[in-house]
């Protein structure tokens, strides 16, 4: 089976969007590498579908279903951060504090 290369490039996929996460300020920015991160997941799933048949597929579907969720829900809250602040940048983003 050729689930090597697969998950491989999934491993770096993922690895980017966790390197993104942790030194990016802008929040927009940090929200496309938690979605990279879940598109890398998702692509583990579909290379391991072919050794769990359809519950693999079943898993990829739903996870897609989470992030399309996720995608619309993240890009309300930056806007209207956004609407709030004239600005995406973490450090500016103060809104939880008293």
């Amino acid at each position: 089976m050729l689930l090597g290369p697969s998950l491989g490039v999934s491993a770096i996929l993922f690895s980017l969007g966790v390197a993104g996460v942790l030194l990016r300020r802008n929040a927009i920015v940090i929200f496309m590498c938690i979605e990279l991160m879940l598109n890398a997941v998702n692509l583990s799933f579909v290379a391991l579908a072919q050794q769990l048949g359809r519950e693999g597929q079943v898993i990829v579907f739903f996870v897609m279903a989470v992030a399309a969720a996720e995608a619309a829900v993240g890009l309300a809250i930056m806007i209207a951060i956004y609407r709030h602040k004239s600005s995406v940048n973490v450090k500016e983003i103060n809104l939880l504090r008293g």
